[in-house]
């Protein structure tokens, strides 16, 4: 690697660098100074952002010092923040590195929201992309886990990502720099490192070109990723319906592609789901068969398998209302409460009360097996179950319909039918208007 390397870099692929306000991620290390170094003589506008993570003692401290110092020779603005990264990792039950990730990334982003900063750099390169490559292969990973570590990815732009561990070494040794080395990077305990250590140098010693060759393999997997991409594209306008943070997907048109299981990874990959066999049978199993991920449910129902994301508190299932409440926020929407002396228009939205058949406090609730109402405009009682099949509704559909009640007996099946006990016959007594507004 050469300055002038880098330079023609930028101007080919990231030019936007040029005229943008930039934030370095520095840790001291060869590659965030050699980083540093270039695009300073560069001019790019830029400022430093370096993360003591008080995990090394002394060391840490010394990393901090040294980029203070280099921020000061060479007249740029530096950021520093200090983390408790051992009790964050502990209140998380995490590992230190993904605690480390996790605030290293959040500080940035939050820098970057605050003071403008239009991306942030980091100083990653083609042998950091190996070794992530190694990690996602042993740890068993779809196409995105081969193709690597993206060199822009929103505001996240790796500049250096072309470029081999040995270049940035030998530019800097050639340049005179001076960095500080992290005591750490030497343990094989971590993965990464006994990648870095003890499989890849065997790996180059065997094929003196294989870097090389693993950067043009990659470049292969990443242009059959965007021909999987198109694909996809085409695929989810004929199969995908999006309704209301609820994803349905067409069964049938989903069994008739050539490989169904293979859409269906792509389809659900970003949802956590780790069971795909079971995902994929659930294309032939009974309707209201499920599989759950850490954050979502695909259910079958009927024709369509139905995706929505799993309530953050299962146990929020019951809320009071009391008399003088005049509104109350559900998941479903906000509910208004008003003292009226005529009926105006109804629908499934808006009801119309008579007061004094009511006891308070009324509560709001999730319905219950066994939940029975007197339907508007029907005679006698009907069983919930029956007119949730009767209105053809699907199962996420039943867990997200509230009830309003009154001691026990059913109100109003909100936004869907009114109980006929609670309709008003004359206007001449207090009248309770109750309207359901969707605030999507």
């Amino acid at each position: 690697m050469t300055q002038i390397n880098f330079e023609n870099h930028i101007q080919q692929e990231l030019p936007f660098l040029t005229k943008s306000k930039l934030l370095i991620a520095i840790s001291g290390g060869m590659d965030s100074v050699v980083l540093t170094h270039v695009c300073h003589k560069m001019k790019l506008n830029f400022a430093l952002a370096h993360c003591n993570f008080n995990l090394r003692g002394d060391e840490s401290d010394a990393n901090e010092e040294f980029v203070l110092e280099l921020a000061e020779d060479l007249d740029l603005e530096v950021f520093i923040e200090s983390f408790e990264t051992e009790t964050y990792a502990s209140e998380n039950n995490i590992s230190i590195q993904m605690a480390a990730r996790d605030l290293r990334y959040a500080w940035f982003q939050e820098l970057a929201d605050q003071l403008q900063f239009d991306y942030i750099l980091t100083a990653h390169h083609a042998d950091d992309n190996l070794e992530t490559f190694f990690i996602n292969l042993m740890r068993g990973t779809g196409l995105d886990g081969l193709t690597g570590i993206p060199e822009t990815n929103g505001k996240l732009v790796r500049p250096l990502l072309p470029f081999s561990h040995s270049e940035l070494q030998i530019f800097a040794k050639r340049e005179k720099m001076s960095w500080q080395e992290d005591s750490s990077n030497a343990s094989t305990k971590y993965l990464r490192n006994k990648l870095r250590h003890d499989v890849i140098p065997v790996l180059k010693e065997m094929n003196p070109q294989f870097l090389q060759n693993f950067q043009k393999t990659q470049a292969h997997l990443q242009e059959s990723s965007e021909i999987i991409d198109d694909a996809l594209v085409r695929i989810q306008k004929k199969i995908v319906h999006t309704t209301d943070n609820i994803i349905q997907l067409d069964v049938k048109k989903l069994q008739q592609l050539s490989n169904p299981k293979v859409y269906l990874y792509q389809l659900l990959k970003d949802f956590q789901f780790t069971e795909w066999d079971d995902v994929y049978q659930l294309l032939f199993a009974q309707s209201g068969k499920f599989v759950l991920s850490k954050t979502h449910r695909l259910l079958k129902d009927r024709t369509t398998l139905i995706l929505t994301e799993l309530p953050i508190n299962r146990d929020e299932t019951s809320v009071v209302l009391q008399e003088n409440d005049s509104e109350l926020a559900l998941p479903i929407g906000r509910l208004t409460i008003e003292n009226t002396t005529k009926i105006g228009e109804t629908s499934t939205t808006v009801l119309y009360l008579d007061k004094d058949l009511l006891k308070y406090p009324l509560s709001v609730r999730k319905w219950e097996k066994g939940d029975y109402f007197y339907p508007f405009g029907m005679t006698g009682k009907k069983k919930l179950s029956k007119f949730f099949k009767d209105e053809k509704l699907s199962l996420p559909e039943k867990e997200q319909t509230w009830l309003l009640c009154s001691n026990n007996q059913i109100v109003w099946v909100i936004g869907l039918r009114a109980d006929n006990r609670f309709k008003v016959t004359n206007e001449k007594k207090p009248i309770l208007k109750i309207s359901l507004h969707n605030e999507t």
